[in-house]
């Protein structure tokens, strides 16, 4: 059996979600400019908060890549040897690129940078892992239409020290490797250019040509259907297998998650590979509780995607397009200060009196009760109403900065 120890590579929509994967258990987290990247709608980072970012996570031996995985045209050429020139000054540990133009002149800029290549380059055979070493790329980022038996074969068919990356967890796409065109047909918004809608969430009927305006339902069930709706991928029960299969890094899908979100995939993952490499038996014993925990993330029902053969009918969902979500993100830990209150910046409603949950980054949850809260003025508040606040609450159980706090969704059995 190969025992490779894997990367665990996390998803961070902002300086804040980077610093919770970091310390909720990533050995690297992947990021996106304000440019260049395929999500366009993310709140991304400045080159202020990238170097920012860059600097606490190598304090603590993360290492941090940045997308610029856009199919470019014309007129994004020029833009781009800017923006390489100016991540060079910066420093990421690698970039991760899909089309050759940009391949190329992030080289021609910066010939030492380690690129990584997207899934978005449709990346499907051994072949072409080949092809895109012999340019000088350390890692290929494994299409999601491959089977664990097709990467095993690869991982043997390309240099020991090439690297597979290959996604473990989250969101999947209707279309091949991301190559949708709806979002564009519908919105005039480019999914490959890092503006999808995600009209495959959106709920369709058919139309005859003859009949103009006339909606036949496509029906499931009363609900109607969501024909392009795919469940999320989720491999924690098949740590051995992905291991086994050769990859190197084990990614998880999500850069417009929430920390909360981060926080509980990045733990749970952290834990069982850690678990699996101590030993299997440990790994199984445990397996509820990562079951458990991977739950309280927001989810779409779950699926193995294309590894263990191609998907059927039982990977969709017909009924609806909304998540699970069964906890509610309350806020994270700033620092304590010396009343021995937590400071942190809150992101939903809570109250006095409530009983809620700090998530620690050890992997275990305590439940605490709100005792007070005071805002930056030291008036006490029964509550906290306003997104964004900054508050500070005094709890039974007191917290450490970076400790998240959670509470579940009251209307989660609505």
């Amino acid at each position: 059996m190969n025992r490779r120890k894997p990367e665990l590579l996390v998803p961070a929509s902002s300086l804040e979600v980077l610093k919770t994967a970091v310390i909720y258990g990533a050995d690297a987290v992947y990021i996106g400019g304000e440019a260049f990247g395929l999500r366009a709608k993310a709140k991304n980072f400045s080159p202020d908060d990238m170097k920012e970012g860059i600097a606490f996570a190598h304090e603590r031996n993360v290492k941090v890549y940045v997308t610029a995985n856009i199919l470019a045209h014309n007129d994004d050429l020029e833009g781009a040897r800017a923006y390489f020139q100016e991540l060079k000054e910066i420093g990421p540990d690698a970039l991760i690129i899909s089309d050759p133009g940009m391949f190329m002149i992030a080289k021609e800029v910066w010939p030492e940078v380690e690129i990584h290549i997207s899934t978005q380059a449709n990346n499907t055979n051994y072949q072409t892992y080949l092809f895109w070493w012999q340019q000088g790329a350390k890692r290929v980022v494994s299409a999601r239409e491959l089977s664990l038996r097709e990467i095993k074969e690869i991982r043997e068919k390309i240099p020991e020290k090439m690297e597979i990356e290959s996604f473990i967890h989250g969101a999947m796409c209707i279309s091949y490797s991301g190559r949708c065109l709806l979002s564009n047909y519908f919105t005039g918004r480019d999914a490959n250019q890092g503006a999808c809608t995600h009209p495959c969430r959106w709920k369709y009927a058919v139309v005859e040509e003859k009949r103009p305006g006339e909606y036949l339902p496509v029906y499931e069930n009363e609900r109607g259907t969501y024909i392009f709706n795919s469940k999320d991928l989720c491999m924690i029960e098949y740590i051995p297998e992905i291991i086994d299969a050769g990859i190197d890094s084990l990614k998880i899908e999500g850069r417009m998650k929430t920390a909360l979100y981060v926080a509980c995939v990045a733990r749970t993952y952290r834990k069982a590979i850690d678990d699996y490499l101590e030993s299997e038996e440990k790994y199984r014993a445990n397996m509820d509780w990562y079951r458990a925990e991977i739950a309280k993330c927001t989810y779409r029902q779950f699926t193995t995607g294309f590894y263990f053969g191609k998907p059927d009918e039982n990977t969709q969902i017909y009924d609806s397009n909304t998540y699970v979500n069964d906890y509610v993100y309350l806020g994270i830990v700033d620092s304590i200060d010396e009343r021995g209150f937590a400071k942190f910046e809150q992101r939903n409603k809570f109250c006095v009196g409530d009983t809620i949950e700090i998530m620690k980054p050890d992997g275990s949850n305590v439940a605490t009760k709100v005792l007070a809260l005071y805002n930056e003025d030291g008036e006490q508040q029964e509550s906290c109403p306003h997104s964004k606040q900054i508050l500070y609450a005094q709890l039974s159980v007191q917290p450490m900065p970076y400790d998240l706090l959670r509470c579940e969704n009251p209307m989660k059995n609505e």
